[in-house]
């Protein structure tokens, strides 16, 4: 697990404004699952998509292109990693992958279970709502959500 240095996730210059004033530098983003200096992962707190993990660089940087071709097909390998151990988990309807940042400039991916039965779906998380759950999301999982996070660390720390 990373160690916070000054507040911040990594270490930043004194005249990196934009990296000290940046929410996924100073915060991680979630529940802290999984960690190493170059990626974390979190489990994004959301009462409608109890099974959302963010892979979130360590580094302060915005564009996916800006990381060097090693670091980007590492990238890749966790969240194919994360999207697997969803499907084998939970076997969702499908799972969602996206790399917006037009909200917080700091590279992120967004890795989303979805179900038939989610108050979204088949919208995008991010749009209209199709229902309303009378039973909390997260019961209605195939697992509970700590043993999902353990699923999910256990992948992560076994990928090369």
């Amino acid at each position: 697990m990373p160690a916070a240095l000054s507040g911040c996730w990594f270490d930043v210059a004194d005249d990196d404004v934009e990296a000290v004033q940046c929410q996924l530098c100073v915060e991680p983003g979630g529940v802290l699952v999984w960690a190493q200096p170059d990626w974390r992962v979190v489990r994004v707190l959301d009462e409608h998509f109890p099974a959302y993990y963010r892979l979130v660089s360590q580094a302060h940087v915005a564009e996916f292109s800006s990381l060097t071709t090693p670091t980007r097909e590492r990238c890749m390998q966790l969240i194919c990693a994360i999207e697997k151990t969803l499907i084998d988990m939970l076997a969702p309807a499908k799972v969602n992958l996206a790399a917006l940042g037009n909200m917080v400039p700091h590279l992120h991916w967004h890795v989303v279970a979805r179900f038939t039965w989610d108050s979204h779906f088949p919208q995008p998380i991010w749009g209209p709502n199709q229902r309303t759950l009378s039973t909390p999301a997260a019961h209605l999982l195939a697992c509970d959500l700590s043993e999902l996070d353990a699923a999910v660390c256990k992948t992560l720390s076994n990928v090369a």
